[in-house]
């Protein structure tokens, strides 16, 4: 006969594998509506849609960089000469290398590179000025990921940078480097960690383990708290490692957690993986509600459909190689994102009112890959033309293009083309009952005037007129342009010929 405790702790596993089921669906079709609410009592702190000055800012972003910097750079995902590509499933998982390829007595290894990290090429204010060239307008930065090493001098804990040859706190010079660039900087905090003895993935049951989670939740308070007292320019939280059990039935101690970082750092920015509700749910509450600012869940993939995001703010984090987040020596093999692919999903990503953030891990020096170099060089030249189209822009609402993606700002619409047209004619359809219609045309890039017409194709049952821009047989492009309309009144309707009877 099964236990009672055994057969509630199969149900609850069971429910926790039901629950990543659901949070992994989520973001693969439209949000499924919730058919009556409940009391939910731990759930949403803010608004729905902030309109503070600090959520404001960060609709404009546009373009923002990650960096996954730590341990796990030294390695590079591999070690030795033997790659972990099949035994750790990215470089910055590396400690949890397993199978027979993986070095003996490894996570030992891992948990003493400490006495290595000596990052004499690093250089904050090298990675802020690229960054800037780049385009980036705001920073995600790792203060520590599951490993547990802290790239400040925490108080709290003795597996930090102060204890490596390097000593210097890198946080901090993160921090007023990018600052001073005028990039705004979001700490990425990992809640797992797998060096910490006082951890555990499971809920805790006996008083013991009651006792000994409670002493790691009062760290990862003061941790925080701390990060908040110690570097006051930053502007949110970016949270991982949320997922385990342990942290899940916390949900009372994390409900009070956030609203203390909130009334320590007004207009504190929290992505919606920090907490659950008391049912369990994460990302969103019961009631669908999300717990949050923004919407964190779309790491490495985007909406189809803007529909989908019901109005609710977002980023996408991104990858160059396909799962690589921290460094990775050897990108042969894989394929690796070009700067047209990630131009591409940046695009796509602000004209559904998303913010693209792109991911960078540095070597152990400190130094980053030269693949991202020449990407941030591409994506940086581009920009420079077209970053009007880019910043500060919201969504259409048009019907999406073959030819690319619109954004709009003011009276000012912005198609960038990805997809040039054989015949040089860029085709806008409008709406025929709009209020707002093309009426100047120019390339963004040289400020050339576009000749302009209206063309009713006469569709039956069509909803919308058209606009064509014609393109000079002489303009060449070897990478997506951008096409700026001046919006104005229609200037009348086209005369209506007979509908034939059916």
């Amino acid at each position: 006969m099964i236990s009672y405790n055994r057969l509630m702790m199969t149900l609850l596993l069971a429910g926790a594998l039901l629950a990543g089921k659901t949070v992994s669906a989520q973001w693969t079709g439209p949000r499924k509506k919730v058919e009556q609410r409940i009391d939910v009592k731990y759930g949403p702190l803010t608004p729905a849609h902030r309109t503070d000055e600090a959520m404001e800012r960060f609709r404009t972003y546009g373009l923002g960089q990650f960096i996954h910097w730590g341990l796990y750079a030294i390695p590079g995902n591999e070690w030795e000469g033997v790659s972990a590509r099949k035994g750790a499933a990215a470089s910055e998982w590396i400690r949890t290398w397993s199978g027979p390829t993986a070095p003996k007595d490894w996570k030992n290894t891992y948990d003493n590179l400490y006495k290595q990290f000596n990052p004499k090429g690093f250089d904050a204010k090298l990675w802020a000025k690229q960054a800037k060239e780049m385009g980036a307008k705001y920073l995600i930065f790792t203060t520590k990921h599951h490993d547990g090493f802290a790239l400040w001098p925490s108080k709290y804990t003795g597996y930090t940078i102060k204890k490596s040859p390097y000593k210097k706190d890198i946080v901090k010079q993160v921090v007023d480097a990018y600052t001073a660039e005028g990039i705004d900087v979001f700490l990425y905090f990992s809640i797992l960690e797998w060096n910490n003895s006082n951890y555990m993935g499971k809920a805790p049951s006996t008083p013991e383990e009651k006792a000994k989670f409670n002493k790691f939740l009062e760290y990862t308070r003061n941790q925080l708290l701390e990060l908040l007292q110690n570097y006051p320019q930053i502007k949110g939280f970016w949270f991982d490692g949320t997922w385990d059990q342990s942290w899940i039935q916390s949900y009372d101690f994390t409900y009070k957690l956030e609203k203390e970082l909130r009334e320590k750092h007004p207009g504190l920015i929290i992505g919606s993986r920090f907490r659950n509700d008391e049912f369990g749910k994460r990302h969103f509450d019961s009631n669908g509600d999300m717990l949050g600012d923004y919407e964190q869940g779309w790491e490495r993939k985007m909406p189809k459909e803007f529909e989908w995001l019901e109005g609710r703010d977002w980023d996408c984090v991104m990858t160059i190689p396909p799962n690589g987040w921290g460094y990775m020596k050897d990108w042969s093999g894989i394929y690796t994102k070009t700067s047209d692919d990630l131009i591409d999903m940046l695009m796509n990503c602000v004209s559904m009112n998303g913010n693209f953030v792109l991911n960078f891990g540095p070597d152990g020096n400190g130094r980053m890959h030269p693949g991202e170099d020449k990407l941030a060089k591409e994506i940086g030249d581009w920009i420079k033309i077209n970053g009007e189209a880019v910043y500060g822009v919201r969504h259409a609402g048009l019907a999406p293009s073959k030819l690319g993606y619109f954004t709009k700002k003011e009276d000012n619409l912005y198609l960038t083309v990805f997809n040039r047209p054989v015949n040089n004619i860029v085709r806008i359809a409008v709406p025929k009952n709009s209020a707002e219609v093309p009426v100047e045309a120019v390339l963004l890039q040289n400020g050339q005037s576009l000749a302009l017409k209206r063309s009713d194709i006469g569709l039956d049952l069509d909803k919308n007129t058209y606009y064509d821009i014609v393109l000079p047989a002489t303009f060449s492009a070897d990478k997506a342009f951008v096409v700026k309309m001046k919006l104005g009144r229609p200037k009348g309707q086209s005369d209506q010929l007979m509908d034939a009877k059916m």
